[in-house]
């Protein structure tokens, strides 16, 4: 974890928050980055002088790491230094910035790195304008720019207010005079596994929430601590005329990696848990049905850990979290985690995905 500043979903910026700090394997940058981004933020590359996109932005605005979304700075610190790149007096948090010794090329320089994924910025200088004498040196590849009045995308969870629901929210009961049923499943980060659900057809409705805890704690503020019993979870309402509940299942271990024990990629922690909350003993008897399936044809090299627990209160998320994906298409954590899932599900199950969806960009 890192204490940072991120904005909230009034596009405020607050902090020290706790953030989860991103790593991820090379591999894995490679495909999330474009080849110049890679160049410069995982292999401490430097664009060409005057070459940048965002060397002559005048826009009012944030600049944020192109490799987690953290903010980095702002326009009103920014400053023609006739260098070439686009340069800056201060950050738009100390902590959100972190410097290192860099002795490359037989000089002694100062590197300065985002605090949250260690991706590669540019240096700092000491012969910058007032207040601060300094000059961030940036690579426009590192960054991208957010304007003023839209601040709001780049919205954190960890900047959520510490809120519990009330009371968890009763069932539906059916859809034109058929009895509808309901599914709760955790695979990681609610917001991805909304995004690959909603897109079924059958599938009435997908919300984000927690269960597994109290209401006392059914927030995201004290979910993210890892110490609530909570799990981040989806509870799906489908017509089972359409779409059954293994189908779903089958759906649910494609999204995701079942062998990875209380965590999913760089989200780490028990709310991360795989697991099938099983509302009676027919959906527990199908659970255990599918696991044995997929076990016995080596769908996976590593055993399957997804946890079967007894369905209690389900408590709905804060409503920043509802259709996250869909309201958030352009941030970095969707782009990079839950835009995949999406298409992987839409390749796969190509004959269960609503017509509409099956031609639209993902989210």
């Amino acid at each position: 974890m890192v204490a940072v500043y991120v904005f909230n979903n009034q596009g405020q910026l607050v902090g020290p928050v706790e953030s989860p700090r991103v790593e991820v394997s090379d591999a894995d940058w490679r495909n999330r980055l474009t080849p110049d981004q890679y160049h410069v933020l995982r292999r401490k590359g430097t664009e060409p002088a005057f070459c940048g996109t965002l060397l002559d932005n005048k826009l009012h605005g944030v600049y944020h790491c192109t490799g987690c979304g953290l903010p980095l700075f702002a326009s009103n610190a920014k400053f023609n230094s006739g260098t070439g790149w686009p340069s800056f007096f201060q950050p738009v948090a100390a902590e959100n910035i972190a410097e290192h010794a860099d002795r490359s090329h037989g000089m002694t320089r100062v590197e300065i790195l985002c605090a949250r994924c260690d991706g590669h910025l540019g240096h700092v200088f000491e012969d910058g304008p007032r207040p601060t004498g300094r000059r961030y040196c940036l690579n426009s590849e590192a960054l991208n720019f957010t304007p003023q009045e839209s601040l709001a995308r780049l919205a954190d969870p960890a900047a959520e207010p510490l809120v519990a629901p009330a009371a968890p929210d009763p069932a539906p009961g059916s859809i034109a005079g058929r009895p509808i049923a309901q599914a709760v499943l955790a695979g990681g980060c609610f917001w991805c596994t909304e995004a690959v659900f909603e897109q079924l057809a059958g599938v009435v409705d997908v919300e984000s929430g927690y269960t597994g805890g109290d209401s006392a704690t059914a927030n995201y503020r004290q979910v993210c601590n890892g110490d609530t019993r909570h799990a981040e979870a989806i509870r799906i309402t489908y017509d089972p005329q359409r779409i059954r509940f293994d189908q779903l299942l089958d759906v649910f271990f494609d999204a995701h990696d079942p062998t990875q024990l209380n965590r999913q990629g760089a989200d780490v922690g028990t709310q991360y848990r795989s697991a099938i909350f099983f509302a009676d003993a027919a959906q527990k008897q199908t659970a255990e049905a599918k696991i044995a399936e997929l076990t016995a044809a080596g769908a996976h090299v590593r055993p399957i850990v997804t946890t079967l627990e007894p369905l209690g209160p389900f408590y709905r998320a804060e409503e920043y979290h509802q259709n996250y994906a869909r309201n958030n298409p352009g941030q970095p954590y969707i782009q990079f985690q839950a835009v995949p899932k999406v298409c992987k599900i839409r390749e796969k199950h190509a004959a269960w995905v609503m017509p509409g969806d099956a031609g639209r960009p993902a989210p």
